[in-house]
């Protein structure tokens, strides 16, 4: 079992930023992908970006390229998602998610483990 603890949300302007941090306890293994989702209000859930703890591999939505960044803090084993330059359309619950594979996907079903999300808004 993984458990999965995200923080870092909250209200911001456009145009500003924020750091979302997944804190990840349990069993976990090097070779694990961790990614972020976001969920907006009557919307579907869908792909942010995904990296491996060993900090390659990563993948981002077009939607965010350019303006969100994550990394991965091996000793604390955290991800983080930097997110500068955020818009309106940003708003949403993120969410942290790992999966048992090295494989790169952006479906929600291959993903095993899950956060209970932390809420973004982004106000214009």
């Amino acid at each position: 079992q993984v458990q999965l603890v995200e923080s870092g949300g909250g209200l911001v302007q456009a145009g500003d930023s924020l750091r979302l941090s997944c804190a990840a306890s349990g069993r976990t293994f090097s070779s694990d992908t961790m990614a972020w989702f976001r969920q907006a209000p009557g919307k579907e859930r869908e792909f942010v970006v995904s990296i491996r703890w060993s900090g390659d591999s990563t993948y981002y939505a077009d939607s965010v390229k350019g303006r969100f960044t994550i990394s991965t803090d091996n000793a604390k084993r955290t991800v983080y998602l930097q997110m500068n330059s955020l818009k309106p359309e940003d708003t949403a619950v993120y969410y942290c998610a790992s999966k048992r594979s090295v494989i790169i996907t952006t479906s929600t079903g291959e993903y095993d483990y899950w956060g209970q999300g932390t809420q973004v808004t982004v106000s214009s």
